[in-house]
Parts: C-alpha cells; sequence; structure tokens
C-alpha cells in the first residue's frame, strides 16, 4: 500500500507531469484561461490518460512483447489514444454540448498530447505492473488537472490586476507558469 501512495502522491507534486516533466503544456497553457474549462479538459485528459495507460500496457505486454515488435510501441499508442479521444468527443458532444464547446479545438489535441503519450511510455520505462500503472496514470492526471486548474485561478486573477501592457496576456503567464513550477520543486525532498 505504501508503495501506491508513494507513486501516487509524487506523480501529483514531485514529478507532475506539466511543471517539472514539461509534458502537456499546449492544454496548460491553452485551456487556462477559465477554471470551469480547465477542469473540464482535466476530466477528459483523466478519462483518457487512465484508459489509454491500460489499453496500452495491455497491449504491449500481450502484442508488442511477445510478438518482438515493441520498435511500433509510439505507433500502437498514438492510435489507441486517438481512438479514445474520439469516443470522449462523442460523450462530450450528446452528455454537455456546453463543455464541448468550451474545450473547443483543446479536445482534438488530446490527440497529440504528450503528456498522455508519455504516461504511456513511462509505464513501460519504470515496469510498473498494472496496478501501478493505473496507479501512476490516474495520479498524473490529477497531477495536471491541479497543475491547469491551479494555474487558471491565477491567470483570472491576473485579468483583474493592473499590469504594465507589455506584461499583459503571455508574459504575465509565462512568468506565472514558472513560479508555479519553482513553488511545486518545494515538495522534492518528501518521498
Amino acid at each position: 500500500m505504501e508503495k501506491y501512495l508513494i507513486i501516487f502522491f509524487s506523480a501529483i507534486f514531485i514529478n507532475n507531469i506539466v511543471l517539472s516533466r514539461f509534458l502537456g503544456i499546449c492544454p496548460f497553457l491553452g485551456v487556462s484561461k477559465n477554471t470551469s474549462t480547465a477542469i473540464g479538459m482535466g476530466g477528459a485528459v483523466l478519462f483518457v490518460m487512465t484508459i489509454a495507460t491500460i489499453v496500452t500496457f495491455l497491449i504491449y505486454r500481450t502484442l508488442l512483447v511477445p510478438l518482438d515488435i515493441t520498435y511500433l510501441q509510439t505507433v500502437a499508442y498514438i492510435l489507441v489514444i486517438a481512438f479514445l479521444v474520439q469516443v470522449v468527443e462523442i460523450v462530450l458532444r450528446k452528455v454537455s454540448p456546453e463543455m464541448y464547446q468550451a474545450l473547443g479545438v483543446f479536445l482534438p489535441l488530446i490527440t497529440t498530447n504528450c503528456a498522455i503519450l508519455g504516461v504511456a511510455i513511462l509505464v513501460i520505462q519504470q515496469d510498473y505492473n498494472l496496478l501501478e500503472s493505473v496507479v501512476f496514470s490516474v495520479a498524473n492526471a490529477f497531477g495536471l488537472t491541479l497543475a491547469i486548474v491551479l494555474f487558471a485561478g491565477i491567470r483570472e486573477h491576473l485579468e483583474m490586476s493592473e499590469l504594465p501592457p507589455a506584461m499583459r496576456g503571455v508574459p504575465a503567464a509565462l512568468i506565472v507558469a514558472g513560479i508555479l513550477s519553482m513553488a511545486f520543486m518545494g515538495f522534492a525532498g518528501i518521498f
């Protein structure tokens, strides 16, 4: 149990997929203008990342390794992720058209989100079993969601602040992202 807790909390805080590993920067910067949109993106990433990790883990262990075609790992993973994003898009369009509109172009970008592909590859590189892989992927999705929601809250606050004209928008957002990344580095000595 302790091993799973260490995997979970270190993936969220210490090795945050966005703020430490710098994967998933596109949705981090693109969807973080509104907190509710950031939460919706986090939910979509949670679903896709978890299911993609399970499916890619099983494909790797049951198909790619036995057939000695592990060099097709990236191609197989991208196909699985693309399929899962299409499923999420169809479900969101039916269940929550508002969220579908709010996510806009960023929902298809999950297909090429390097955080999802990165987690699927990291699971294999770190030689996790299936349960550890699921814990790792869920924790990384929570870590990405936490980073996006925190960043969105700060950006909403920045919109109401008086900043010099040269600092408005992207410059202030990038500085805040750097400070947020340094803040998460403070968790490094915990585990």
